[in-house]
């Protein structure tokens, strides 16, 4: 298949977090491009966290809840004894803080010389709670696992950066995605932690309309595959996985690329037939149940005049998830006290949701983020 939509396969698996293992690869005797080079390069130290006798936000306790995080580089104290150098960078519906260790986001922003240079910045990835290597119903639980939402997730992640790693304050705050919106809660939630946000893909209220339609049409189709079994399957419920899988591809999808490298219903077929059973035996249908459920309780709309940071909002023209003709875009951005939105114009080089990912197309107004936020 064409290379320029081998990439855009990757994306549309990054876009909501799923594996990237099921994109084609190039060839092993392939030259590296500079940003699989500078990826290459990096070196990464994974770590866990035990939370004991964590209280969900629903009222359930778990007596424990494992909380794993990838870091680079190392912290540095200013003067005022305060960690200054620490980046969060969040996660989407069902990924991993390890994913962002690839060439279109890594090889862009943490190599020598870039943006979150390694070497000048402590870079924290955490897996949330449900995901990755963190606690989640397919370790054992399945469906009495905790009905944690996007507030448990977020004092998650506080624990990793406060409690398991030592940060006291943070340079910046940033995600995609799911990670998007946690960024927003963390500015409302810790106003005082963080010098800069930069949400990246979504919409600081709560989910409803098409957004909420579409998560709703994953879940059902979960929970309506006689193979789910309430939870309690033998072998994942291939029918509803199939669906799942097909959401995400939609839903991460950049309509003009879709487009032009599947003009016609058997392009459609052949690509599905070939993406959809590599993608769906590579999640389990309980986690994902839960992460898609977790965001019904999301919304930072009313909150929005306490975040202190300035922040740098970001969506792109073509995202699904977000569209960017409606109005109440500008109507939150509004709100925010010290808050600019950008909109990047939907081109053959963006991706449709999974813009958030590639860092070559908004990279230029993190530096820039930066640049207004740093402390002489």
């Amino acid at each position: 298949m064409h290379k320029r939509f081998n990439l855009i396969a990757a994306s549309l698996l990054l876009a909501l977090g799923a594996s990237t293992a099921a994109c084609a690869a190039a060839p092993q005797d392939a030259p590296q491009t500079p940003a699989q080079r500078v990826t290459a390069a990096l070196t990464t130290q994974e770590g866990d966290y035990t939370a004991r006798n964590f209280k969900f936000s629903n009222g359930e306790t778990a007596a424990s809840v494992n909380l794993h995080y990838t870091t680079l580089g190392k912290p540095h104290r200013g003067a005022d004894g305060k960690v200054d150098n620490a980046v969060l960078i969040m996660h989407g519906t069902g990924g991993t803080g390890h994913q962002f260790m690839t060439p279109i986001f890594a090889g862009e922003l943490f190599g020598p010389g870039q943006p979150l240079d390694a070497n000048k910045y402590f870079i924290i990835l955490p897996d949330d709670i449900g995901h990755g290597k963190s606690s989640k119903p397919s370790d054992g639980q399945r469906m009495a696992f905790p009905k944690y939402d996007y507030a448990d997730m977020v004092r998650g992640e506080h624990m990793i950066v406060t409690e398991a790693l030592g940060v006291d304050h943070l340079r910046l705050v940033m995600g995609t995605s799911m990670g998007c919106m946690h960024s927003f809660m963390w500015g409302e939630m810790y106003p005082d932690e963080m010098d800069a946000l930069m949400p990246l893909a979504c919409q600081p209220t709560a989910i409803g309309g098409r957004n909420r339609m579409w998560r709703d049409l994953v879940m059902d189709a979960i929970r309506d595959d006689p193979s789910w079994n309430q939870g309690n399957y033998q072998s994942q419920p291939k029918a509803a996985m199939n669906t799942v899988s097909r959401m995400l591809l939609v839903a991460g999808g950049a309509p003009q690329v879709l487009q032009d490298q599947l003009p016609k219903s058997a392009d459609v077929d052949a690509y599905l037939a070939k993406r959809v059973p590599l993608m769906a035996p590579r999640m389990d249908a309980n986690d994902v149940l839960y992460q898609f459920d977790s965001s019904r309780t999301y919304d930072p709309s009313t909150d929005l005049g306490k975040i202190k940071a300035p922040v740098l909002w970001i969506n792109s023209q073509d995202d699904f998830i977000n569209p960017a003709f409606l109005p109440i875009t500008q109507q939150l951005a509004a709100q925010i006290p010290h808050g600019k939105f950008v909109l990047i114009p939907a081109s053959p080089e963006t991706h449709g949701h999974g813009t958030h990912t590639q860092a070559a197309l908004w990279k230029h107004h993190l530096v820039q983020l930066l640049k207004d936020t740093e402390k002489h």
